[in-house]
C-alpha cells in the first residue's frame, strides 16, 4: 500500500484501522493508497462475489462505496476521533463485471463532527475506465 499522508501517526492510525477490519480482508479487499483525505482500493473479481446474473452483488458494490469513504474520513480527522456512517446513498449506473473492481472515496468537506464524503466503484474496460456505482456519504466523527 502506498501511503501520501504527511503524519505518520495519521498515516498509522488508518492502516491499523483498515487491518482491523475483517471482511475487507475476507473478501480480499486490497488498499492500494492512502491520501489525505482519499483512499483507493482494489477487489478481485471472484465467483462467490456474484450474484445470480454474474455481477458482483449490489450489497458489495455498497459496501466498497462505505468502506473507501470511510477510510477517508480517517485520513481527516483526529488521533483519538472515530468515525460512523450516518447516512450512505448509492447509486448504481451499470452491472459491476470485470476481472479487477477498483474503489475510491474521498471527503467533499470535513468538519469536527461530520465528514461528507464521495466514492466510486469502477472497473477498467478495453483501456478505458468505467464508473459502475457513485455514493455520497456522511462519516460521524465520534
Amino acid at each position: 500500500m502506498k501511503n501520501y499522508i504527511n503524519n505518520p501517526q495519521i498515516a498509522a492510525k488508518v492502516a491499523h484501522k483498515i487491518s482491523l477490519n475483517k471482511f475487507s480482508h475476507h473478501i480480499g479487499l486490497q488498499y492500494t493508497e492512502l491520501h489525505e483525505g482519499r483512499v483507493l482500493a482494489e477487489l478481485p473479481m471472484q465467483e462467490h462475489l456474484e450474484q445470480q446474473n454474474g455481477y458482483l452483488h449490489g450489497g458489495l458494490v455498497a459496501m466498497l462505496c462505505d468502506t473507501v469513504a470511510g477510510f477517508a474520513a480517517y485520513t481527516n480527522i483526529g488521533l483519538t476521533e472515530q468515525v460512523v456512517t450516518g447516512e450512505l446513498k448509492v447509486s448504481y449506473f451499470y452491472p459491476v463485471v470485470g476481472e479487477v473492481i477498483y474503489a475510491r472515496g474521498w471527503v467533499v468537506k470535513g468538519g469536527k463532527r461530520i465528514q461528507f464524503c464521495e466514492s466510486e466503484v469502477y472497473v477498467i474496460h478495453n483501456a478505458q475506465e468505467r464508473v459502475c456505482a457513485k455514493a455520497t456519504t456522511t462519516m460521524v466523527v465520534i
